[in-house]
């Protein structure tokens, strides 16, 4: 079925207040959670209002929760020029604690996104090295992909990235999506056994432009910097052009269609996240990395359930 573009129109703004909600999650017993420069998470309420919870520390950006309830977080410190841990809120407990902050070796500093596959593996994006995360839009290749196995094990499986962002899985978890920001794309890589990845290669086309040192600057809504993805029950893979206020899908045969653009940013500003919650999984929210809100609306199509909905 064709994706039907979301009116701007049709967006009402929750949580209004809140600081720097990259991300969103959506558990299954309906409550919802999102980043929050202030606090570990920001629970969201059905009438818009939120709270905070946990402790303030680094910037909590990509979200996401595993089985028992507990919110996957993946910290960019860099923002703060601190560390930038994998870490890990129990709203039940009100425990928070780092699951991991080095790997093979390396310090994480720009933790981005978190997903959880079926067999406990927690893969996460650490986008750069660089000193703060505005230089590393460069184009420069520091960037991987790590995982955090069920045993305690962690390794990177991915590297030589140009800013590895946001994260999904397809349908059958063989398959990790991952958004190069600086690449204006998306690559795929197959899941292997044992929490490893086949090679990495692009998945669709280059999604926009990019700045060019010396070069006049591109129209907004042309820009093509990706952020978060999000994968829908029909195969489409939603990703974020904050940078153009726009999100588009890549459909299973790799066309690219435009379902939210707000060209004035006055709505859709900077979008970085997109998650569906509620019974039917079409409840769908929108984080920013610049909005002091989230946003809201019904999504022409369900999202893909993730290992906490199913």
């Amino acid at each position: 079925m064709p994706l039907s573009p979301i009116p701007t129109s049709a967006f009402r703004k929750v949580a209004v207040g809140i600081d720097r909600p990259e991300d969103v999650v959506a558990g299954p017993d309906g409550r919802v959670f999102a980043s929050d420069h202030q606090c570990a998470v920001a629970e969201i309420f059905a009438d818009g209002s939120f709270k905070r919870l946990g402790p303030k520390g680094g910037a909590p950006n990509g979200l996401n929760m595993d089985r028992q309830g507990r919110v996957l977080i993946a910290n960019f410190g860099i923002y703060d020029r601190q560390d930038g841990p994998l870490q890990r809120y129990d709203p039940a407990t009100d425990i928070h604690e780092t699951l991991l902050a080095e790997v093979d070796g390396k310090r994480l500093t720009s933790a981005n996104y978190p997903v959880m596959t079926g067999d406990g593996c927690i893969w996460c994006a650490n986008s750069t090295h660089a000193e703060t995360w505005p230089q590393a839009l460069d184009g420069r290749t520091d960037g991987f992909i790590f995982v955090l196995r069920p045993d305690g094990g962690s390794a990177i499986v991915a590297e030589g990235l140009k800013f590895p962002n946001g994260l999904a899985l397809s349908a059958d978890e063989k398959t990790l999506y991952c958004a190069q920001t600086s690449g204006a794309d998306v690559m795929a890589f197959a899941i292997l056994p044992g929490g490893r990845l086949g090679p990495g290669g692009r998945y669709g086309p280059v999604l926009g432009l990019l700045a060019q040192p010396g070069q006049p600057a591109p129209d907004h809504n042309d820009l093509g910097y990706t952020d978060g993805v999000g994968m829908d029950a029909e195969g489409n893979l939603w990703v974020c052009l904050p940078a153009a206020n726009k999100v588009v899908a890549i459909t299973p045969s790799r066309e690219v269609v435009t379902v939210i653009h707000d060209p004035s940013g006055e709505t859709v500003n900077h979008p970085t996240n997109v998650t569906w919650g509620g019974a039917d999984l079409k409840d769908l929210y929108i984080g920013s990395i610049r909005a002091d809100y989230v946003l809201k609306a019904r999504s022409p199509t369900a999202g893909e359930p993730l290992i906490h909905q199913r």
